[in-house]
């Protein structure tokens, strides 16, 4: 059964040190405290790609969520994929397969990312086994 989590978070992005030498490349660390449906906080890495085009760009990320999710206690990875071509993006953010721990464990699904006046908003579709019945 596929079940959905909203809320919002915040985000604290941190530049690297990295080896870029011509300037297209940067490499961030991510912290983000999730509210709402999913409690959690999320360290992670992202890297980018800049262009000479104007609001072109790509970035991959990797964060590694952990709290609870409707009350089921765990975590997950997330990974994510996004380009910007001349200010028009496309996102995909992903639960990485078998990533799921605790009670968590087997979680799939994909999240939805929306930034209005500079407030990020978050929904997660997202199934998980059903629950062993006590019995």
């Amino acid at each position: 059964m596929t079940m959905l989590a909203s809320g919002s978070f915040d985000v604290k992005l941190a530049p690297q040190p990295h080896d870029d030498d011509d300037g297209t490349r940067g490499r961030l660390s991510i912290e983000k405290q999730y509210q709402g449906d999913l409690e959690a906080t999320a360290k992670g890495q992202m890297l980018t790609g800049l262009t000479d085009v104007k609001n072109s760009a790509g970035y991959v990320a990797i964060e590694r969520v952990t709290g609870s999710l409707k009350g089921r206690r765990g975590g997950f990875l997330l990974q994510h994929s996004g380009t910007m071509t001349r200010g028009q993006q496309q996102l995909t953010v992903t639960i990485v397969p078998d990533s799921g721990s605790g009670e968590l464990k087997g979680i799939a699904g994909q999240m939805t990312i929306t930034i209005e006046s500079g407030a990020h908003r978050y929904e997660l579709t997202y199934s998980l086994p059903e629950e062993p019945s006590a019995g």
